[in-house]
């Protein structure tokens, strides 16, 4: 069995893709994470792999209410990476 695992990447709250790796060359490709999320649940999708972008440059999450807003409004378990790098960067 195949299981197909969608990933959005996030930077400054919208969908988009870097060209190889680069910060300064971004494709849009969704403004509205949640409505993605959605067409991915509507297609059948259980799983979402959620990367934070500004928070893998930063050190730190920065798009938290992205994540949250997903995880509360879609019935996808998420998977999410961009910023996380210790105990602390989860607990509040």
């Amino acid at each position: 069995m195949i299981r197909i695992i969608p990933a959005m990447d996030i930077m400054d709250g919208k969908c988009v893709r870097l060209r190889q790796g680069r910060f300064d060359e971004k494709t849009i490709y969704a403004t509205d994470p949640l409505e993605q999320a959605r067409q991915f649940e509507d297609a059948g999708c259980t799983r979402l792999h959620l990367v934070d972008l500004d928070g893998a440059r930063e050190g730190r999450v920065r798009n938290w209410k992205v994540l949250e807003t997903i995880a509360a409004k879609t019935k996808l378990q998420v998977d999410f990476g961009g910023g996380v790098y210790a105990k602390q960067d989860v607990q509040d």
